[in-house]
């Protein structure tokens, strides 16, 4: 085998190893709370690569049974800046209101609607089940 064959055969081996290290990695830590997506690149030398980039936080998920929160009041917490992201999935109609924000939207009996802002300004804001005046969440956002 050429030694030009041997590096082509090497640098594949590597990439394969790399995606395999990414893809483990990524499905092992529980823990992480931010959204990813891979991306193809290549590198300097012409090797094709996976990489896992991050995305910001992933998505809170609120419940409402009963029009209640599931488990009690969610806290979401990010950094002044960063994105706001949750879905409300309910049991009862009503409209969610980002206090603070003044952002409304209505989700229906049985269904679910999705929050999807950047965080402008700092401090704690209650996000409620409007018509019921029941808090379901609260946002607070760091300077």
């Amino acid at each position: 085998m050429s030694q030009g064959r041997r590096l082509a055969v090497l640098g594949l081996v590597i990439v394969v190893a790399v995606a395999g290290f990414v893809i483990a990695k990524s499905g092992s830590d529980s823990n992480d709370k931010s959204g990813t997506k891979t991306e193809t690149v290549t590198t300097p030398a012409g090797v094709k690569k996976t990489e896992t980039v991050r995305t910001g936080p992933a998505p809170v998920h609120i419940v409402v049974q009963g029009g209640k929160p599931a488990g009690g009041i969610k806290k979401i917490n990010v950094n002044k800046g960063d994105p706001v992201r949750f879905t409300v999935t309910s049991d009862v109609a009503d409209e969610i209101h980002v206090h603070g924000y003044d952002f409304h939207k209505d989700v229906k009996k049985g269904g679910s609607v999705s929050f999807d802002f950047p965080a402008k300004i700092d401090g704690v804001f209650v996000i409620e089940l409007e018509s019921r005046g029941e808090q379901i969440a609260s946002l607070q956002v760091e300077p």
